[in-house]
């Protein structure tokens, strides 16, 4: 599954949903804190260190190569310690006590773990250091983007250091937005919705995306890790839809697996006037029909990263797997509201209201003077879907007030979380594999 649904579902904004309470255990089980070392998000352990592995692999044998000059190894070698980063970053937002290690293991393939604050200081150190190398790019040309850059170790620096709450890295921070903010380079796009579309895939908003093709995709079920496409709009399309709108937003529409339904809280936290409401979330009754809808069924459902017919018409092998949809990992808008937090809280009163103001004005609602509480709620209804909710009700202590029971109208979530939950089960295959140096977290 893609890692902006496991984040969203484990916030107070989307249903699992699927056919059944059965229908992919592991995702049920998540939306109610009830994870297992058996049933969990695996893929997200195995797929981030085996990234973890293959920059690893990169850095090694670069140093084989001949024909390559010292300018360009550089070159090469600070992308594959910046996506090692990134890797390391899903590992500790997601595990937190996890092993850390810059060099590939050698038989037993066994290394000490490290808890979340050790992963945190020995991580961040090395995106400090790589973010000081020349040799890392401000941008790609058209035909290589999706190589990493610098505004997009900027953004995942921020990231990292906001969920820390590490205030002492906070000026730095802001430094980074502030550059981003002034450089010119990205801006908001006039129009929303637009940015889903394929053809704003790398628009001006956009900081750093994950690529994904139809033109020729390969990938299928019988080779998942083809060149290609993405699985995850099949996974957010409503169940058996049949589209019956005139609007062209939705005329395209196909079915999907049904997960990602959205709650009507969700759907009501929106002013009538806030231009992202439509681009963000479907009214399913209003545009089509379903005689399937899932056991989660709201009436409402995510938007943007829904399946389309288009969308997929270019694979050439498995259409599940073979969606264009770029993920849209960071985003202009995103710098702006890190900006107005970090503006808030170095006491930057006009800056926060600047920045925060920008967001709201594109959004099509009034300025309001920035506090926390709002910022953060203005980060709810610009990100909906797109995975920052859970980390920013963490970092921000509300997650236990927030994530209840009680605050589920629906009365699905029947488990409140806790900090014994706020990580992952590590899987009980690296458990057993990891031969007594792996402690399982939380009470799991």
């Amino acid at each position: 599954c893609s890692l902006n649904f496991i984040a969203d579902l484990l916030g107070d904004d989307l249903y699992p949903n699927g056919g059944s309470s059965e229908d992919q255990p592991f995702i049920q089980l998540l939306f109610n804190y009830s994870s297992t070392p058996q049933i969990a998000p695996a893929g997200i352990w195995g797929d981030s260190y085996s990234g973890v592995k293959r920059s690893n692999d990169v850095l090694k044998y670069l140093e084989w190569v001949k024909d390559m000059s010292d300018a360009k190894k550089n070159e090469v070698a600070v992308q594959a310690r910046l996506l090692r980063v990134f890797y390391y970053n899903q590992l500790w937002k997601f595990f937190g006590n996890v092993p850390c290690y810059f060099e590939n293991l050698e038989a037993p393939y066994i290394y000490e773990q490290s808890t979340a604050d050790e992963v945190y200081a020995k991580v961040i150190a090395e995106l400090e250091d790589i973010i000081g190398n020349s040799a890392l790019k401000q941008d790609w040309p058209d035909e290589e983007k999706g190589r990493v850059t610098k505004p997009m170790a900027y953004m995942l620096y921020t990231e990292m250091v906001m969920i820390q709450k590490d205030n002492g890295r906070y000026g730095k921070a802001l430094g980074y937005m502030n550059e981003l903010i002034s450089g010119g380079k990205f801006s908001l796009m006039d129009d929303y919705s637009a940015i889903w579309d394929e053809e704003n895939e790398w628009c001006k908003e956009s900081i750093w995306e994950i690529n994904y093709y139809d033109d020729n995709s390969v990938r299928s079920w019988g080779n998942q890790l083809a060149a290609g496409g993405s699985v995850a709009p099949r996974l957010w399309g409503p169940r058996s839809f049949q589209c019956n709108s005139t609007d062209p937003m939705y005329a395209d529409v196909d079915a999907g697996w049904g997960f990602g339904s959205v709650p009507t809280h969700t759907y009501n936290m929106f002013d009538a006037a806030d231009k992202r409401l439509k681009a963000s979330i479907i009214d399913l009754e209003a545009n089509g029909t379903s005689d399937d809808k899932g056991w989660m069924y709201t009436g409402y459902h995510t938007y943007k990263y829904i399946c389309k017919k288009a969308n997929n018409k270019d694979q050439k092998a498995d259409a599940d797997l073979g969606f264009n949809n770029n993920l849209r990992v960071y985003r202009f808008a995103e710098t702006l509201l890190n900006a107005a937090e970090l503006s808030l809280a170095a006491n930057k009163q006009g800056d926060a209201d600047k920045y925060l103001n920008m967001v709201r004005t594109r959004a099509g609602l009034p300025e309001v003077t920035a506090t926390l509480d709002n910022i953060i709620d203005e980060r709810r209804h610009e990100f909906v879907a797109e995975g920052k909710r859970y980390f920013d009700l963490v970092r921000t202590g509300k997650a236990a007030s927030v994530l209840t029971p009680a605050n589920d109208e629906g009365g699905y979530r029947t488990k409140a979380w806790s900090e014994a939950v706020r990580f992952f089960p590590i899987p009980q295959s690296d458990i057993d594999a990891a031969q007594g140096t792996l402690t399982q977290n939380g009470n799991y």
